[in-house]
C-alpha cells in the first residue's frame, strides 16, 4: 500500500516536471509563488491532521506522555532536516546563494539537491502514515493515511513544474531538466520503504516517529516554502495560496479520515 501511495506522488512529480517538455516560457515569480505557497499549506494541514493528531492518540493509547513522545518526536524531525541542511550541499529556488558545505556542484545539481531534500520528508510522512493504520487495525486511520497520500500527490503536480522550470530557464535541455525532476521525486518511494523498514521494528515508537516525520515536514515549510510565498511583490497571493492548500487538505482529511 505504501508503495501504490507514494508511486501515486511519484507519478504526480512527474506529470508536473512534465511540463517542461511543452513550456515555452522562463516561470514567472507569481507562478512559484502560488505552487510552492499552495504546497506549505497542505504539508501544514497534513502535519496536523495526518501526523500530530494520530501521534497523540497513540501515545495517549499506549499510556505514554504525549508531552513527551510527541514534542520529542517533533523536535527530533526537525534536526533531522536541519542536520541535511547543513551537511548536503543545496541551492532554493530563486536563490543565487549556495547553502551547506562548499562544493564543486554546478548550480543545477545544487538545485536538484534541494529538491531532494524537500522531498524526504514527504515520504517519511506516507510511509509512516500507513504503518500507523495498518498497527491500528481502523478503516478510519487507513482512511487518514489515503488522504494524506492524496494531498501530497496534488501538491506534487505545481511543485514539480515549479522546480523543473528554473532548470530549463538556466540553461537546461528540456529532457535533461525533466529527468531531474522526475528523478528529485524518487526520493518519495525510497525514504517511504525505509521508515516502514524500520517502523515494523518500533511499533511502540509509534507516536515519536509519527512525530517526527511532522516535525520534518514543518520544518522545510518554515525554512524555504513560506518565505519564498511571502516576499517581495504578491506576497498577499502567496499567502491565500498557503491558505487554499491548507484548506484542501484539512477538507480531504476530514472527508475520508
Amino acid at each position: 500500500m505504501t508503495l501504490c501511495a507514494t508511486g501515486f506522488t511519484f507519478a504526480m512529480t512527474t506529470l508536473g516536471a512534465a511540463a517542461v517538455l511543452i513550456s515555452k516560457e522562463n516561470p514567472s515569480a507569481l507562478f512559484t509563488k502560488l505552487s510552492l505557497g499552495f504546497a506549505a499549506g497542505i504539508m501544514i494541514a497534513a502535519s496536523m491532521w495526518s501526523l500530530l493528531a494520530p501521534a497523540i492518540e497513540r501515545a495517549e493509547e499506549l499510556g505514554h506522555s504525549p508531552a513527551v513522545s510527541v514534542a520529542g518526536g517533533f523536535i527530533l524531525g526537525a534536526a533531522f532536516l536541519i542536520a541535511l541542511d547543513k551537511l548536503m550541499p543545496h541551492l532554493h529556488i530563486d536563490s543565487k546563494v549556495p547553502e551547506g558545505p562548499k562544493s564543486n556542484l554546478s548550480k543545477h545539481q545544487l538545485l536538484f539537491l534541494a529538491i531532494t531534500i524537500h522531498n524526504i520528508p514527504e515520504g517519511m510522512a506516507v510511509g509512516i502514515s500507513f504503518v500507523a493504520a495498518m498497527s491500528a487495525g481502523s478503516n478510519e486511520t487507513l482512511s487518514a493515511a489515503i488522504a494524506l497520500a492524496i494531498g501530497m500527490g496534488i501538491q506534487n503536480i505545481p511543485e514539480g513544474t515549479a522546480v523543473t522550470l528554473p532548470l530549463r530557464s538556466g540553461g537546461v535541455g528540456r529532457i535533461k531538466a525533466f529527468l531531474l525532476g522526475t528523478l528529485s521525486g524518487l526520493v518519495e518511494p525510497i525514504a517511504a520503504i525505509i521508515v516502514v523498514w524500520l517502523a515494523s521494528f518500533f511499533i511502540p515508537l509509534m507516536p515519536w516517529l509519527l512525530a517526527f516525520a511532522a516535525g520534518a515536514m514543518i520544518y522545510v515549510v518554515v525554512e524555504e516554502l513560506i518565505p519564498e510565498a511571502s516576499l517581495g511583490e504578491h506576497s498577499d497571493l502567496g499567502t491565500i495560496s498557503v491558505l487554499a492548500g491548507f484548506v484542501l487538505m484539512m477538507v480531504l482529511d476530514t472527508t475520508l479520515g
